[in-house]
């Protein structure tokens, strides 16, 4: 099992972080927009989770004779999903810290023109920006971004493996 976690789970943090490395400086030059960064994030991730689709289906087969239950399934996807999602925050961290430190200062500029954009008034605009500086002031600290980090990969990696473990889940068949 540790084989598979450690294969399934270094290829989709794999896939995560090369997808950052890549897309950050796009969002930076402009080439790709803030607004909607969740059309190349998610499927990125989507693509990543998916995986886990294959790492319970190679333990099933490969180590189990076929067959898998639900819970079985559901705790190896769950640790794929973590050690892609740890890989991941990694990244970043490495990432931030010698490419990006101003990131947090650049997002909040980013954030501050689109609501100019749209229009904000000067008292939303005032009260927007001292939320941004509280959580700029959080996201200076490394294990709070950490956290951040992980929760952009986590819960869509646990959907997958929901799916995936009642998909897969193979019962035994008791011989009469």
């Amino acid at each position: 099992m540790k084989k598979v976690i450690l294969k399934y789970g270094i290829l989709a943090g794999s896939i995560l972080s090369f997808v950052l490395v890549i897309t950050q400086p796009l969002f930076r030059n402009g080439v790709l927009n803030l607004n909607n960064g969740v059309y190349v994030g998610v499927p990125s991730t989507l693509i990543a989770m998916s995986v886990v689709f294959f790492g319970i289906k190679r333990f099933r087969d490969h180590h189990r004779k076929g067959q898998i239950t639900f819970i079985k399934a559901f705790v190896l996807g769950s640790l794929i999903v973590l050690l892609a999602a740890v890989i991941h925050g990694l990244t970043w961290e490495v990432y931030h810290n010698l490419i990006a430190p101003d990131f947090i200062e650049w997002f909040q500029n980013a954030q501050v023109e689109k609501l100019i954009k749209e229009g904000t008034n000067e008292s939303e605009l005032i009260k927007a920006r001292e939320e941004m500086d509280r959580f700029a002031k959080l996201y200076k600290n490394p294990w709070v971004r950490f956290g951040f980090t992980l929760t952009e990969t986590i819960p869509l990696g646990l959907l997958i493996t929901l799916i995936s473990a009642w998909i897969l889940r193979k019962k035994e068949i008791p011989l009469a």
